[in-house]
């Protein structure tokens, strides 16, 4: 629903239009941030940045879904890797959401976690408590949530301290020069496009990935990823800027096919897959590592791909 139209008084002039909505609306700042991510908060009529600085009788309009602070349990088959009373890693499938938010109400992986424990964490928001990381809906893969607050907390300080090992595989566009290499561009939000990234941004976060070829093919490569930092569609944008986009990413390529030897191979979703996540866990102080092999639609591209090129080409 919309909410009444907002004018920002005088008195707010110059202020950031997360606070000023914030206040006036009566709406959390973190929630307003994440409308304004949404595109759900307009500014004369305009989507806007969280730096926007408001200024006199600028008309203020949010779209505001209904919100339940109550996760739904729901009976969505997974595939848990590891639980206990403290976390639980999962092998989420593509096309599976992590958590609710405007357009995805159910059917997410929380709700599919909330029907299989029996308690969990308090932290966080009240529609993805203990998720510290996420995958986006496309890409499948390792992940890890927290069940008890002082996990969640110590589980995001190793996030932050980048002690987690996060290792991925991808099917990009063409053929890296290189065997291994580095991408440092900062990400940011998309001037242009406020629900895509970019590395052409102004105020763009620090973004570390380091690579390896694992497979060559006549028009694609097979590359392990490792993240250094945990940016929205971080390994997404970072070979998308170099001019080898992911294969089957709608956002940010737009490479569903390539033309082999043998015809057409054609990737129906994003081919990134979350292979390997290790950490500490919180409560034993044990290393932990969990791995995942790609899954079916993803090797059947790979296999695609090495019988045209005439078998494996790359580093074991």
């Amino acid at each position: 629903m919309d909410l009444p139209e907002i004018r920002v008084p005088s008195d707010k002039a110059g202020a950031r239009i997360d606070v000023v909505a914030s206040e006036l609306s009566g709406l959390t700042r973190s929630r307003i941030q994440r409308l304004i991510e949404e595109g759900l908060l307009k500014v004369n009529g305009s989507e806007v940045r969280h730096n926007y600085r408001t200024r006199p009788d600028d008309a203020i309009v949010i779209s505001c879904p209904e919100q339940t602070d109550t996760l739904a349990p729901e009976d969505i088959p997974i595939e848990v890797m590891y639980q206990d009373d403290m976390l639980i890693v999962v092998n989420k499938p593509a096309g599976l959401v992590v958590h609710p938010a405007a357009g995805h109400r159910g059917g997410t992986l929380m709700n599919a976690i909330a029907r299989r424990v029996s308690k969990m964490a308090a932290a966080g928001a009240p529609l993805r408590p203990g998720v510290v990381h996420r995958l986006d809906k496309d890409t499948s893969g390792v992940i890890v949530v927290a069940l008890e607050d002082s996990v969640y907390y110590d589980l995001v300080e190793q996030f932050r301290k980048r002690t987690i090992t996060r290792r991925y595989q991808a099917l990009v566009y063409g053929a890296l020069r290189a065997e291994t290499g580095e991408i440092s561009s900062r990400i940011g939000r998309s001037a242009s496009d406020r629900k895509k990234m970019s590395t052409k941004t102004r105020r763009g976060k620090e973004a570390v990935t380091t690579w390896r070829v694992r497979e060559r093919y006549s028009s694609a490569t097979l590359v392990e990823a490792v993240l250094g930092t945990g940016r929205t569609h971080q390994i997404r944008v970072h070979f998308a800027s170099i001019g080898h986009p992911v294969l089957g990413d709608e956002t940010y390529g737009r490479k569903m096919t390539v033309e082999v030897r043998t015809g057409k191979v054609r990737f129906p979703r994003q081919m990134l897959h979350a292979e390997v996540l290790g950490f500490v866990h919180p409560s034993t102080g044990k290393y932990m590592e969990f791995n995942s092999p790609p899954p079916a639609d993803m090797e059947e591209a790979i296999k695609g791909l090495r019988d045209s090129a005439g078998g494996k080409q790359g580093l074991p």
